[in-house]
């Protein structure tokens, strides 16, 4: 009995360990914010359909939408969605497009971009809450669907002196 307790001993320390390391590790991930834009700056959230890399920079095509969470998404979606049948968006967000009018932005060349999960190239590819990426790598990305479709996520663009100077991509679950 004595050497299966000095066998199973060493595993049992294992078990524990990796557990407690696991729990740890999760807990430290940090947990979804919700966009706050900042104070005194224009901020518009979009659909991006289209980049145009040129010799005079960079400009996007956006579609306008608005973007709604929590208790001010179950306001809008009662109002949009009387006869749905359930209380509220199931997933806690709410999009509303009332015009399919397209708008075209310049790019400052030095853009903040910030992504919550994109094709890194891996085959895990993990939330990490804004990270940021160069413009350069954005426009790359955003043309290649293979595993992430960018097109499909609304973003949140801050425009200053008429120029797009952030680009945050929103997480959708």
């Amino acid at each position: 009995m004595k050497k299966l307790a000095l066998l199973l001993m060493p595993l049992l320390l294992i078990v524990v360990m990796s557990s407690s390391m696991a729990s740890n590790s999760e807990a430290a991930e940090p947990a979804y914010k919700p966009f706050t834009a900042k104070p005194g700056t224009q901020t518009e959230t979009v659909y991006i359909h289209e980049l145009r890399p040129d010799k005079s920079g960079v400009h996007v095509v956006v579609d306008p939408i608005e973007w709604y969470e929590g208790e001010a998404a179950q306001k809008v979606f009662a109002k949009y969605e009387p006869d749905a049948g359930i209380d509220g968006p199931l997933d806690g967000y709410y999009i509303v497009n009332p015009d399919d009018t397209l708008a075209t932005y310049p790019v400052a060349p030095n853009a903040e971009v910030l992504m919550q999960i994109y094709d890194r190239g891996e085959l895990d590819s993990d939330i990490l809450w804004n990270e940021p990426i160069s413009l350069e790598k954005f426009i790359h990305i955003f043309g290649q669907s293979d595993l992430f479709d960018l097109s499909s996520f609304p973003y949140h663009i801050t425009i200053e002196n008429g120029q797009i100077t952030s680009i945050v991509q929103q997480y959708i679950p």
